[in-house]
C-alpha cells in the first residue's frame, strides 16, 4: 500500500486502523496526508476485539469531557481525531449501535495529547 501511495496519485485510501491495530500511523497515515489522499478507516473495532478487552470495564472519568458515553464512541473518536483520517466505517446492522456510533461525531474531537491519553488508558486495561 505504501509503495502504491508513494508512486501514484490516489484520491483515497481505505485501511484497517483502530486502537488494536495502530501500525498505519507509523507511515501510511502521514504519507496519505502528505499526498492529499482521503483516508477511510475500516475495522474500527478490530472486528469486535476491542469490545472484548473493555467488557465490564468502566470508561475513564475524563471521557465525558470529550463527549464520550460508550466504548464505541471512545474507539471512533480516537480514530477520527487523527488529522489524516477522513472517516471511519463501522459495520453494524443494529439501529441502537448505529445511533451510538453516530454520536461519536458530535462535539469536539480529541487532540494529539488526548489521543495519547486514550491509548495509555486502553493499554492499561
Amino acid at each position: 500500500m505504501e509503495k502504491w501511495l508513494k508512486t501514484g496519485r490516489y484520491d483515497f485510501l481505505q485501511i484497517n486502523y483502530s486502537l488494536a491495530e495502530r501500525e498505519a500511523e507509523e507511515r501510511l497515515l502521514p504519507l496519505a496526508a502528505e499526498k492529499g489522499a482521503a483516508v477511510i478507516i475500516n475495522r474500527p473495532f478490530a472486528e469486535g476485539a476491542l469490545f472484548g478487552k473493555t467488557k465490564s470495564k468502566a470508561l475513564p472519568p475524563w471521557a465525558a469531557e470529550l463527549g464520550i458515553a460508550s466504548w464505541a464512541q471512545y474507539f471512533l473518536k480516537w480514530i477520527v481525531g487523527h488529522p489524516a483520517v477522513t472517516c471511519a466505517i463501522p459495520g453494524t446492522g443494529r439501529p441502537e449501535h448505529m445511533r451510538d456510533n453516530l454520536a461519536a461525531g458530535a462535539g469536539s474531537l480529541p487532540d494529539a495529547a488526548a489521543r495519547r491519553k486514550m491509548v495509555e488508558y486502553l493499554d492499561s486495561l
